[in-house]
Formats: structure tokens, sequence, C-alpha cells
């Protein structure tokens, strides 16, 4: 009963978001400055009929939390950076508002957050986003320095662009630029913009920002993309399969990336798939297909997933980490949870 409860909420909350995002109950005040918060981690399993199961697709569930935090700016995340070592992560709301926060791990399975900070993306006055027009972050990606200060490109939607954002700590923003956008970018509807951008740091594509709009499509319905910078900067497709939408996407350790969608029904709920991308793939005018490392239906313990990282463990895996934007609805949840994709030293078992 409790998960039927749980698959009507999450129907009813995402069509009538689907319907109008001005719906989205986002804090109507925004923090001034930084503030250390404390969030509680309740533990999750992903297959909630059979715990032990570990195994999905060709991932292994290294752990996952249903996340809560006293302060009403908690929430609406969207874009995700996890350092090298994967003990750090700095997300992006759609609220206008970013999080860092340490994680703690039980050996290799996630075990909570801890030191969790939020603070205010800035405007090019130094002053918080505050309309709902401005700060619409839906994507992030590290374009240098490290997690601990360096720069991030944020895509934001309604008002389409791509900007620069050095940070620190305690800050974030003000923008030092923008990314100059293809002009067929310029057709996105306000509800389809940057939902991800992954800047390539390795390989042939060093350089080269991958971004895609939520579901801009072209005559063919495949779903538009661009390579912007880098050796061979244009346009790119990724195939359009069972009528997903882009979520996300991240910079892979290899030089490829990964891509998160989602596909919601009235009559069938929420789904979440992951694909993977080789580096061979992305070339410019190419028709992309990639790897499907996992495809969920909401029988598993999966919510509006819209934020994906990835990191390279000791144990030679991949680890993806995955958020969801719980929309600031209470019908809805902020869920993390990491998976592995196996190396050759790595085992399914712990």
């Amino acid at each position: 009963m409790a998960r039927c409860w749980m698959a009507v909420a999450l129907i009813v909350s995402a069509a009538l978001l689907d319907l109008s995002p001005a719906l989205a109950d986002k804090p109507a005040t925004v923090l001034d400055t930084a503030i250390g918060t404390t969030v509680t981690a309740i533990p999750i399993d992903f297959d909630r009929d059979n715990p032990d199961r570990k195994e999905f697709g060709k991932l292994i569930y290294r752990g996952g939390f249903n996340l809560f935090a006293k302060t009403r700016q908690f929430g609406g995340y969207s874009g995700l950076i996890v350092d090298k070592t994967g003990t750090r992560l700095l997300a992006i709301s759609d609220g206008g508002t970013w999080m860092r926060a340490d994680f703690d791990y039980n050996g290799r399975k996630l075990a909570g957050l801890s030191n969790v900070t939020l603070g205010p993306i800035l405007d090019k006055n130094g002053k918080p986003l505050r309309s709902d027009l401005e700060r619409d972050a839906e994507s992030m990606t590290l374009a240098g320095g490290d997690i601990n200060q360096g720069t991030a490109l944020v895509g934001f939607e309604r008002q389409h662009r791509i900007l620069h954002y050095p940070f620190t700590p305690k800050s974030f923003g003000p923008p030092s630029g923008f990314v100059p956008l293809p002009p067929d970018a310029k057709s996105m509807r306000a509800n389809q913009g940057f939902e991800a951008v992954a800047e390539i740091s390795v390989g042939r594509l060093k350089g080269t920002l991958v971004a895609f709009s939520e579901r801009l499509t072209d005559r063919n319905s495949n779903l538009k993309g661009w390579l912007i910078g880098g050796p061979s900067p244009g346009s790119i497709t990724l195939k359009r399969i069972d009528g997903y939408d882009i979520t996300d996407a991240a910079p892979l350790p290899d030089g490829g990336i990964v891509v998160l969608e989602r596909r919601f029904r009235m009559s069938e709920g929420v789904k979440m798939r992951v694909r993977r991308i080789a580096p061979s793939e992305i070339k410019r005018g190419a028709l992309i297909s990639g790897e499907t490392l996992l495809e969920a239906h909401d029988n598993l313990n999966i919510d509006n997933m819209e934020a994906i990282a990835a990191h390279r463990s000791a144990a030679g895996e991949t680890v993806l980490t995955i958020m969801s934007d719980d929309n600031f609805s209470p019908l809805q949840r902020t869920l993390i949870m990491q998976f592995a994709l196996p190396g050759a030293q790595s085992a399914a078992a712990d």
C-alpha cells in the first residue's frame, strides 16, 4: 500500500509540474549568504521487495538515501559534481542555491552526508538570484580547478544561457562570462533548456562542452545536442528511444559521457535510464545511440531523477552518483544514490 500511495503521489505531482512549471512551489525567499545545515539521511533499497539484490542492468547498487533538511531552501537539485576521490559533492538547485557536502562511506557503500553547506547562486552584480525566470539552474559541469575552488559551467532554462561560475567553499559567483549559444538552441521552449552540460577533460575531445536540451528534437524525433568549443564543434544527435527525455549528463574518466534520462506518462508513472556514450561515438554530425547501463521503472526506488556525476574509485570502478529533484513538492523526494560500473579489479560483493 505504501508503494501504491507513493506512485500515485509522484504521478500527480509530476503531471502538474509537467503541465505548468510555474506550479513548482520554489522558495519565495532566498539565502543571502552561505549557511550550515543538518541533513537527515534515511537509507533506501533500490529494490524494495528484494533488498539483497544489488545488480541492476550493468550496474551495482552501492547505497542510497532519502534526504531531509529543516530549511526551506533544501531541494530542487538538478546539477551535480563529485570530486575525483568521491568524497565531496557540489550540487545546484533550480531554486537558485548550491549545496556542498561530504560523502560518508562504510567500505564502498554510501553511508550518508555530513558537513552540509547551502548558499545562494549570485547574479552578475553579486546579489542572489531571486526571480524564477533567472534562477532556474538545471545543469552543471566542472570547467577548471577542483571541487574546493574552481569554475563551473551552469546551464539555465526559461532564460536559456550557460554561464561561467567561479566558486569557493563559501560562494558561487558572480558569473565571469557566458558561453556563446548555437543558433538552433534559440528554438528551445521555456521549459526545455540546457538540462545537460558535460565538459570533457581528457582524450581527443579535451576542452569540448557537450550540451543537450531536455527534449528539443530534429525532424526524425531524435534529441538535439551540441559540441561547443574543443577541436571539432558542431551539432550532434542522441537517438531518442521509447520517448525518454534528457535530464543530465556527466563526463566519464575515459573521455566519454554518461547521460541520464527520464520518461513520464500518466498511465505508467516515471522511468529512469542511464546511457554510456563512448568517446568514439562523440563526433560532429553523429547520431549517437550509446549503451544502456540501467533502465528502471517506478517499481524500483526512483523519483524525478535529474542529476548525475561520475568518478573512478580506487578499486577501478566508475561510480555514478544520481540525485532527484523534488520540485519543492511534499509529494516528491530528494534521493541520492550510487551505482558502480565494475572495473577489472571489482567484484559485486563488498
